[in-house]
């Protein structure tokens, strides 16, 4: 609900409504509880299918910057396409910069990894190491950074700013 803030008039005496829209119903909006979502999963060859996936997508938009979280929990009919995976985003993003979010996988093990943001994009690429010193990221497919499985899950993070 964020709106440009009013131009206030020397001498204006300000009312109750007056306060409320200016003042209250900004903080509301600040303060208001996070809106579902449900992201689109693609893959660069063939798309994902969530399946029997728990899937929890919320975020929380103040101005510009946009607070993002993702949680996939993988299920029995969950598939996995081929190519690298995307996450569409809330909104797009602003046209200038890359903006990097954290990600994470929970199976056998906990891998940290990224979502990156270009500028101008609707989804986020997610990116894992690989193996190798230094390590190298390689974008999340199926195989990439396991070999993907029921009761698997992962996690992002990403605050980035918006277009508008």
């Amino acid at each position: 609900m964020t709106t440009t803030p009013r131009t206030w008039a020397s001498g204006e005496t300000p009312t109750g409504a007056t306060f409320n829209a200016e003042i209250r119903d900004q903080w509301n909006s600040v303060l208001d509880a996070w809106t579902a979502y449900t992201p689109a999963w693609t893959g660069a060859t063939s798309n994902p299918v969530y399946g029997n996936a728990v899937v929890t997508g919320r975020y929380m938009k103040v101005g510009r910057t946009c607070h993002v979280r993702i949680d996939i929990s993988m299920g029995s009919t969950t598939t996995y396409g081929s190519g690298g995976w995307a996450l569409s985003l809330p909104f797009t993003s602003a046209a200038t910069g890359s903006q990097v979010g954290d990600a994470h996988v929970l199976m056998s093990a906990r891998i940290a990894g990224h979502i990156n943001v270009g500028g101008g994009a609707t989804v986020g690429q997610i990116f894992f190491p690989t193996s190798g010193s230094p390590h190298t990221l390689s974008w999340a497919s199926a195989t990439v950074p396991v070999t993907w499985a029921a009761g698997a899950r992962l996690t992002i993070a990403l605050t980035y700013e918006t277009a508008t």
